[in-house]
């Protein structure tokens, strides 16, 4: 395994500064880190630049699925289904301890999205042409069936219902994930470094980036063959640094999405339900261990794209959607114990509704062969990569007879995700119990590490068991371990690369983290040398975004 610690920093930006990479890639989710994975597989010298955290954006605020795509049949998007179908079963096969096949209900309503022949047939269609395994087709049930299936349904307005398979995951660790798979096939990725401005040829071609180090302020230079633009939100703002002349006449068209999370025992789900509000739009009410979180809003954003805010509108509009929908919880904003907020970078259309808008990918070349891509969604996120990197390929193999190889990313399973089949993560876990056990953790602790770090786990759980001889503390223990293994294999560098996108903390288990942040704080200085300054730095940082989660302006 190979060790990306926050501490070689210094390293691997003297790296990135040494001759010239074939591909550099512009952002860090989901979409720059299956570019970086694809490319450096191929064999190309890859380096990816995040001016934030990896998945700092919309790549750990999404819905947190990997699905099928069955809105998109309702468009008509029949291609789309077809290749996203296949896609989750790909990316459940290589890494699946992040990605979860879970029931979903689909609940029928009176002059709902769906009617009962319409969801039949759909869901059969979406079946096929996803590819779905038989044990996870679809059932169709009465209205009986249905509200036994969900009891906190309202039945006045039910007619049955349609229950499917989705697959939920962790989208910030999933995206780090790839990053470190392509840290394993040569990929150089840093993270906190910001493209400020581009190099050019004599002839006006982009040839390299000006890089800041937001964590020391150090600017650096890097020189790439080609470089790709994949800054989701950040796309249009990247473009416009780059004095290229566009080609095609399009831009972004930023929608918002919000998730508001509540205790599960406010609203005790069977199962996901994925239900109809009553302005049409379709909604996720989706269980995770003690918490159920509820989404999403749809609408326009023009404002700040680096801290999108869940707003007292987006709070109503959710609540209002499912205390109607389960009318026994009446969920107020005192249930709400956290919430997140990410933007989705479309490709404007005019005349289309936000819900309207095409999630399908573009890719769009400048005069100076900047190459930017967009749209897309996370469950697509390997095409996307392999359609830029054939792109890529092409070019440099008819400029510098770069030798064209396929795609292989299909079948390179994720760090973590070295099981010998998806089946075989309960296994793994019911083979750790007494080794857990004997390092002082149980099957709850444990089965929470494998599904967060998969076969990574031995290395995270024998660094908790030592901790645990000088800390008296069972909970600070497997915090300080965990943190050990993500400053070390990760390259986390912050707070709130910790408590949010390496652990999910801040989103699912809020209440829990307030007495851990002063202890993480003074670990976190301790592992990563960070100054007194730096560390005081840190702590405001997360101390504010531990409360924005909570404010609704």
């Amino acid at each position: 395994m190979i060790n990306v610690s926050a501490a070689a920093r210094k390293e691997l930006k003297i790296t990135l500064q040494q001759g010239e990479f074939d591909l550099l890639v512009i952002g860090g989710g989901i979409t720059g880190a299956g570019i970086a994975l694809d490319a450096a597989s191929r064999g190309m010298k890859i380096a990816l630049l995040e001016k934030q955290d990896f998945a700092a954006g919309t790549s750990s605020r999404s819905t947190k699925l990997i699905h099928g795509g069955l809105r998109y049949l309702k468009q008509l998007e029949v291609k789309l289904v077809m290749e996203v179908g296949r896609e989750r079963e790909i990316v459940y096969k290589n890494c699946p301890h992040l990605v979860i096949p879970e029931k979903m209900l689909l609940p029928l309503v009176k002059e709902g999205t769906y009617g009962s022949l319409a969801t039949s047939v759909g869901l059969w269609v979406y079946d096929k042409l996803a590819g779905v395994k038989e044990t996870e087709q679809r059932v169709m049930l009465d209205k009986e069936a249905t509200a036994q299936h969900e009891p906190l349904l309202r039945t006045d307005i039910l007619e049955g219902g349609g229950l499917y398979t989705e697959y939920r995951t962790d989208d910030a660790r999933l995206t780090i994930e790839v990053i470190k798979t392509a840290f394993e096939y040569g990929a150089v990725c840093l993270n906190y470094a910001e493209v400020v401005d581009f190099i050019y040829t004599p002839k006006e071609k982009v040839c390299g980036v000006v890089m800041k180090d937001q964590l020391s302020g150090e600017t650096v230079e890097i020189r790439a063959k080609r470089i790709v633009n994949a800054a989701g939100p950040w796309v249009d703002k990247v473009r416009k640094i780059d004095k290229g002349v566009p080609r095609e006449n399009k831009r972004l068209h930023l929608t918002k999405g919000v998730h508001l999370v509540v205790p599960y025992e406010k609203l005790p789900l069977q199962q996901s339900i994925y239900f109809d509000v009553p302005d049409g739009r379709m909604m996720f009410a989706i269980p995770r261990g003690t918490s159920t979180y509820i989404g999403t809003t749809d609408t326009n954003y023009h404002d700040s794209i680096d801290s999108p805010q869940t707003t007292k509108e987006d709070v109503k509009y959710i609540l209002h959607a499912a205390n109607y929908m389960f009318p026994s919880i009446q969920l107020t904003e005192a249930d709400i114990t956290s919430s997140w907020a990410g933007l989705r970078p479309l490709i404007h259309e005019e005349g289309k509704s936000p819900s309207e808008l095409s999630r399908k990918d573009e890719i769009f070349v400048s005069s100076s062969g900047l190459i930017s891509i967009a749209g897309g969604k996370l469950t697509g996120y390997r095409k996307m990569a392999q359609r830029i990197v054939d792109k890529v390929m092409r070019t440099l193999n008819k400029k510098y007879d770069f030798p064209l190889k396929e795609c292989m990313t299909e079948n390179i399973a994720l760090t973590g995700g070295r099981f010998s089949s998806p089946d075989a993560v309960k296994d793994y876990i019911y083979e750790r119990i007494e080794e857990a056990y004997n390092k002082g953790l149980n099957k709850k602790v444990l089965e929470y590490l494998v599904y967060n770090y998969g076969t990574n786990t031995p290395v995270v759980m024998d660094k908790i068991a030592a901790i645990m001889q000088e800390e008296s503390d069972k909970e600070l223990a497997v915090v300080k371990g965990e943190l050990w293994y993500c400053v070390n294999f990760e390259l986390c560098s912050t707070l709130s690369d910790f408590f949010i996108r390496r652990t999910g903390r801040l989103f699912f288990r809020r209440k829990t983290i307030e007495k851990l942040i002063q202890p993480v704080a003074d670990e976190l200085q301790k592992l990563t040398q960070q100054t007194d300054e730096e560390k005081q730095q840190a702590l405001t940082h997360f101390y504010k975004e531990f409360e924005e989660v909570m404010t609704f302006a």
